[in-house]
């Protein structure tokens, strides 16, 4: 009962939380001084310690379901991107079949060709055949027609033994009530419900995809894909990838460009320029990597992370966190976050409600969904030889292949970590 009631209050307190704090962006209250009594200094000194359990609670707890829902391979991405793999590959394998079938034929045909000016050729001599000929070829026929009896008969008796065998498989009871064997499933099992079995099933073998390094194109916008900018696009979003953080067909589309680091860390860039970000957290915060975000709001910063769906943090999908860095500077107070792993956004880019859609509809954007390590990139994710760590444009495209590699072949270079226009 207890349990119920702090859910309702959580739900109660995001449900009526600041919108911006859902969002992601990092604003900064002003602080009060309140002078009170001994007795109401306790009381609040108590509140804060009782707050500040809770929120270590919830921090522990969104920090769990991150690692479980890693290690258990519960991503829906994933998934898609294998049936993605998969359907490129069957498509591969009709085109080739396809290609190998008109080659046949086309060989078949010339054979037949052949075939008609041998017989033409060779219908002289073939009229020059005797008569004893003619009987050795009877007997032969009458020979082909009795052994196809005799092994017909054959046939018959090893079908009659395979269907006993086949029989016997039915009586031990591997595949009754079930329509599959026990090998088909990844563990024994034989009080299952015909509702549980579909989980109980070993996954089918997809085309290979690497968990690390992932991604493909999709038709439509959602949280948590990105835009990679047409190679044609020029001025602050050339050759940018953003990340959608929401998207709404009445208020529009926030996202933040993820591709464009800056030189220096938290503390140098936030305390060079113009920002509303709090002492505590360029303290806390002071090798956290900084990244250009758009052009709206550039004194505003967000922060993306994998850390876990903290207090005041947005899932954006699997593994891919924007906001919570109150949550995430006690944590890192306490060392169990490593603040380069923290990818500060200064600034987003937004558009009204329909101006997204007509822009893709133009070709200014290729939408793709990508692995959180490939969206993590510069937030600490780790790296392969196989990534490209200096240009994360042409690397998702490279990703997505086919055409899409090509575009990456002939106009990537500047890379990028490069002068804004």
């Amino acid at each position: 009962m207890v349990t119920l009631f702090f859910q309702a209050v959580a739900s109660f307190t995001l449900l009526f939380a600041d919108t911006s704090s859902v969002v992601g962006f990092v604003h900064v209250l002003p602080k009060t001084q309140v002078s009170v009594s001994g007795r109401t200094s306790t009381r609040t000194s108590t509140r804060t310690s009782t707050s500040t359990a809770l929120k270590t609670k919830n921090s522990d707890r969104a920090r769990t379901e991150r690692i479980l829902e890693e290690s258990m391979g519960d991503d829906w991405r994933l998934f898609r991107a294998k049936l993605v793999a998969e359907e490129k590959a069957a498509t591969v394998a009709e085109r080739f079949n396809g290609k190998s079938q008109s080659s046949s034929t086309s060989s078949s045909s010339s054979a037949d060709s052949e075939n008609q000016d041998s017989s033409s050729s060779s219908s002289s001599s073939s009229s020059s055949v005797t008569r004893q000929d003619e009987q050795l070829e009877k007997q032969g026929q009458l020979g082909e027609l009795f052994g196809a009896a005799i092994s017909s008969i054959f046939k018959s008796s090893n079908h009659k033994e395979t269907s006993k065998v086949s029989d016997e498989n039915i009586y031990r009871g591997d595949s009754i009530g079930r329509g599959v064997q026990q090998s088909d499933l990844m563990y024994q099992d034989p009080f299952v419900s015909a509702g549980e079995l579909p989980i109980h099933i070993k996954p089918k073998m997809y085309a290979p995809v690497n968990k690390h390094r992932w991604a493909h194109q999709i038709e439509h916008i959602e949280p948590g894909c990105v835009l990679i900018a047409n190679e044609k696009l020029g001025g602050v979003f050339h050759q940018t990838v953003v990340l959608i953080v929401d998207h709404h067909e009445k208020t529009g589309t926030t996202g933040v460009v993820i591709n464009r680091p800056l030189d220096g860390n938290l503390l140098k860039i936030a305390s060079e320029q113009q920002t509303n970000l709090d002492l505590s957290l360029k303290l806390a915060f002071t090798s956290s990597p900084v990244t250009y975000g758009g052009p709206v709001l550039p004194e505003e910063f967000a922060v993306l992370h994998g850390f876990g769906h903290v207090e005041g943090s947005k899932k954006l999908a699997p593994g891919i966190f924007i906001g919570g860095s109150e949550e995430l500077m006690n944590e890192v107070r306490i060392a169990r976050f490593d603040p380069r792993h923290a990818l500060f956004i200064k600034g987003h880019a937004a558009w009204v409600s329909g101006q997204l859609e007509r822009e893709i509809q133009k070709g200014v954007w290729y939408i793709a969904s990508a692995s959180s390590d490939v969206m993590l990139r510069y937030a600490g994710a780790p790296t392969t030889e196989e990534d490209d760590d200096t240009d994360l444009w042409a690397d998702i495209l490279n990703c997505m292949g086919e055409n899409y590699a090509e575009i990456a072949r002939k106009h990537s270079g500047r890379g990028d970590r490069r002068m804004m226009p």
